[in-house]
């Protein structure tokens, strides 16, 4: 599974690399096995609507947005392990408190201290996975990391569902608390210590002085753009990735949100089998993805998975069987799954070390935006029109993305048209 590792490229698949991805996948079968339930049970218990479901999925994205901001600039210089507890804390008691509530408000209360849990966790997760993976190997590495995300996405759903059905809500959220506490025994295993590149500048110069022999040993820092240009240029290279990003996940939300209620209108009992097939193709076209990534680049990944992702939801606005159902599935799933590892590799080596906090942040707020937005607009479109025109709409936001990259990729090519052209003079 691994190659070689030589002096120039550590190896990937450490001890803490792989705890990291355990825990990560059971952080994220708690999340996928309540998510895709929650349509139906809130629409039961509370007499939700269109809009009232859009809510509970988007408060919950917006709480894990607040969340991350703070939790990424807490991972600058605090403690990282320390910080991955408290957001678990918060993961697992809200979890379980899920059953008490009573009245939809209640719900709601605990949906937004699910997020806060949520947001720090996965955060702090993306941040220090990214610290000990080889930087020329970090599309691939972020690839593997996201199957724990993929294998998630393949079973809980499935699981979730099933349980809602067969023993009601309590069960499963006694599952997803039982899961959740399973993460803290792989967490206290991990070792990892903040590495020297991911200080502030200050804190590694205090690093490299108190731990190096002599001067004649010191290795120079990497050089950073200084000024006003340097930092628009980063937060430039950041906000694509952050953009396009957010509209991927402005689909994702379409699905995760109503493809249940979607079932039910075009009589589709075994809808669970969407995110088995989508998840099975995101497993799968992971680590390619990754390494396509790391060897040419985003150009090679992006417009390709787009297209996919449209296929797929188009495919499924139109679905009335299984064979349909599947084909539309492992659509999405490929494009889904080339393009999130992708962005995220993107993003992250668009910063310096010491910013990869943020990074990682601003990523998972991406998806989180994301998928409010499209929990709550895709919503007010499917209770006017109906979840099949809603899907085909979602498929329209592709479209916005591809042109959005299209002309990213064409403004990149000026400048280096120019300086080919004062190059050759």
């Amino acid at each position: 599974m691994n190659r070689i590792a030589s002096p120039d490229e550590p190896r990937l698949w450490t001890r803490d690399f792989i705890l990291l991805t355990l825990s990560n996948l059971l952080l994220y079968l708690n999340l996928q096995m309540i998510t895709p339930a929650l349509p139906s049970y809130v629409t039961d218990a509370f007499g939700a609507n269109q809009f009232d479901v859009g809510l509970v999925i988007s408060l919950f994205a917006l709480t894990a947005i607040i969340a991350r901001i703070f939790a990424g600039r807490l991972l600058k210089t605090g403690p990282r392990l320390a910080i991955l507890l408290f957001g678990l804390a918060f993961y697992v008691l809200s979890t379980s408190s899920f059953y008490a509530a009573g009245t939809f408000l209640l719900f709601l209360g605990i949906r937004l201290l699910y997020g806060i849990g949520f947001g720090v966790a996965s955060t702090t997760y993306g941040t220090m996975v990214s610290d000990i993976i080889p930087m020329k190997r970090i599309g691939e590495g972020m690839g593997y990391f996201g199957l724990s995300t993929g294998f998630s996405m393949a079973l809980a759903p499935l699981i979730g569902l099933w349980l809602l059905d067969a023993y009601g809500f309590g069960t499963l959220i006694a599952v997803a608390t039982v899961l959740g506490l399973l993460i803290v025994p792989l967490v206290l295993g991990i070792r990892t210590k903040r590495p020297a590149h991911a200080l502030t500048p200050e804190a590694a110069a205090n690093s490299a002085a108190q731990s190096a022999p002599a001067p004649a040993q010191t290795i120079p820092a990497p050089q950073d753009v200084t000024g006003r240009i340097g930092k628009r240029q980063i937060s430039r290279d950041m906000l694509m990735p952050f953009l396009l990003s957010m509209l991927l996940s402005i689909t994702y939300g379409g699905l995760i949100s109503f493809l249940a209620l979607y079932g039910k209108e075009a009589h589709l009992s075994n809808v669970g089998w969407f995110f088995l097939f989508n998840a099975a193709a995101v497993i799968l076209v992971r680590p390619i993805a990754g390494k396509l990534f790391d060897s040419r680049g985003h150009r090679a990944v992006l417009p390709p998975a787009a297209v996919l992702v449209m296929i797929g939801l188009v495919c499924l606005s139109y679905t009335h069987g299984l064979a349909a159902l599947i084909v539309s599935a492992v659509c999405y799933g490929c494009g889904y799954g080339m393009l999130q590892p992708s962005l995220q590799a993107w993003m992250v080596k668009s910063v310096r070390p010491e910013r990869r906090g943020s990074a990682n942040a601003a990523f998972y707020n991406s998806i989180d935006l994301g998928i409010a937005l499209g929990s709550l607009l895709l919503g007010s479109i499917a209770a006017g029109n109906g979840y099949a025109w809603m899907y085909r709409m979602s498929a329209g936001i592709m479209i916005v993305f591809l042109v959005i990259y299209g002309i990213t990729v064409l403004l990149e090519a000026k400048p280096r048209r120019a300086a080919a052209t004062d190059t050759g003079r």
